[in-house]
């Protein structure tokens, strides 16, 4: 077993397992077997973990933004030293293609290296007086102790968004990494040791998620938490914010529109399609969930989308060649089963897939569903499986009309070869990410969050790092 495949809790610079000895099992979505087991913590695990980071931030805190960002380098190194080890780890737990594992990890180290720059870019402000013999300033401050919560389908990468900015701004962290993906969390407590931070300032424990999180929003010590998942567990979480006025960031549920118009590159829009929708079996906040196709170019876009999808290899993320892994669990196949099955009962035409694929398991065919309409729950749900419903239009007011009919605002992606259309949709779809000819869009220097339903705050960017950080205002008179 690789040294950084950990199966305890790292809890003020000591590695433990659950105070009762409880444990749970992680196994392989690929095929099912038994990765091994992790501790299954609750309250008393985390007040401890929380108690060790408040102890911790004195001194973090003042460390200055020097020693900070090299801690932080030193941390992308051992990400990218390790990369193929943190790769293989996530796609044993996680069942992505290795290649999207590694992708994964090397994102993971570029959120750490661009927070260990921007910690260095958290300047304050001298402000004009209106006012004689008076100076007025503001200072940035790191906010405290920071409780993560991540899910399972970006395990590490979700972690560098979270870590990176807090650990840049001077707050320790507690990280619950999702059950299902724990391994990868795990493995940042290792890197962190490695990279020389102090005990303390990053704890990470694994168990139940509602012991953890209630002990996270109870206490008083946690002063941020950042959150990517449901928007479900979203709201729970706000609703527990509120008790002692925490700072949140919520990165929640997506419906991203996938607009296609007759004037687009209509290969350059395929090529979007395939990735926005079967990256990571279609498991991922920002991936188009309902493909919209104007009418000039819908059965030749329908045709084709269907023939590449045909195409994909589906296969253990571990095999060679393999584009698309398997779903995380026996739910997430269920639902998806559902969701096609509500789509055919609606008129939907299936062009490709349609079923639980021949391999068994936990692996599902990517589908193309045609003709889809409003009605169907593909529609408002989110879908997160391979699974794409392509929906006909005719004028662009129109399609963002469609767009827009959500309670999501996450991502939206739009083909078109008009330039006032681009602005157009710019202004007009209701989303905090947009990608005009481009689905790719997400870098460690833009601001990732969503609107609406979808969220609040941001990852990434300056505004990543300001989210972790107070601001202070200070009048000096008499001078």
């Amino acid at each position: 077993m690789t040294d950084l495949l950990r199966e305890a809790n790292l809890i003020g610079g000591d590695w433990v397992g659950a105070d009762d000895g409880g444990t749970i099992d992680v196994t392989n979505p690929a095929d099912g077997a038994l990765i091994g087991t992790i501790p299954k913590s609750g309250a008393a695990e985390t007040r401890r973990a929380i108690d060790a980071a408040y102890a911790a931030f004195p001194a973090y805190a003042a460390k200055t933004v020097t020693e900070r960002a090299a801690l932080l380098r030193a941390l992308a190194a051992e990400i990218t030293d390790n990369a193929d080890e943190l790769a293989r780890i996530l796609t044993l737990e996680q069942g992505k293609p290795l290649a999207e594992a590694r992708g994964e990890v090397l994102s993971s180290a570029a959120y750490i290296q661009w927070f260990a720059e921007e910690a260095r870019r958290t300047r304050g402000e001298v402000i004009p007086s209106p006012w004689p013999n008076r100076r007025l300033m503001t200072t940035k401050h790191p906010v405290g102790v920071v409780a993560a919560i991540t899910p399972w389908n970006f395990p590490s990468s979700m972690l560098a968004r979270k870590i990176g900015p807090a650990l840049a701004a001077g707050c320790p962290v507690v990280v619950k990494p999702a059950t299902a993906t724990p391994y990868s969390g795990l493995a940042w407590g290792v890197l962190a040791e490695r990279a020389g931070f102090p005990k303390g300032v990053v704890n990470v424990l694994t168990g139940s998620a509602r012991a953890i999180a209630g002990e996270i929003m109870d206490n008083p010590k946690v002063r941020k938490v950042t959150f990517t998942g449901s928007t479900e567990i979203g709201k729970e979480l706000l609703r527990g914010a509120a008790g002692t006025v925490k700072k949140v960031s919520m990165e929640l549920g997506g419906n991203a529109p996938f607009i296609v118009f007759d004037d687009a590159d209509i290969d350059r829009a395929i090529d979007g399609a395939m990735i926005a929708k079967f990256r990571n079996a279609g498991q991922t906040c920002i991936c188009s969930n309902r493909v919209y196709v104007q009418a000039g170019i819908y059965p030749a876009f329908v045709e084709r989308l269907a023939e590449r999808a045909k195409a994909l290899k589906v296969a253990p993320g571990l095999e060679e060649g393999a584009e698309q892994g398997p779903l995380v669990d026996a739910p997430a196949l269920e639902k998806i089963s559902e969701l096609v099955q509500d789509a055919i009962d609606k008129g939907g035409k299936i062009l490709a897939g349609g079923a639980p694929h021949a391999r068994g398991g936990l692996f599902y065919a990517p589908t193309v569903i045609a003709d889809a309409t409003p009605d169907m729950r593909v529609t408002q749900e989110e879908i997160f499986g391979p699974v794409a419903p392509v929906y006909r239009f005719e004028t662009e007011e129109e399609v963002i009309r469609m767009a827009n009919d959500t309670v999501y605002g996450l991502a939206a992606y739009a083909y078109t070869a008009d330039l006032g259309r681009a602005f157009r949709l710019q202004d007009g779809l209701e989303y905090g990410l947009i990608g005009i000819n481009e689905v790719l869009i997400v870098t460690p220097e833009i601001p990732f969050g969503g609107l609406k339903e979808s969220g609040m705050g941001k990852e990434g960017g300056w505004q990543g790092l300001d989210d972790y950080l107070e601001t202070r205002y200070t009048c000096l008179g008499g001078l």
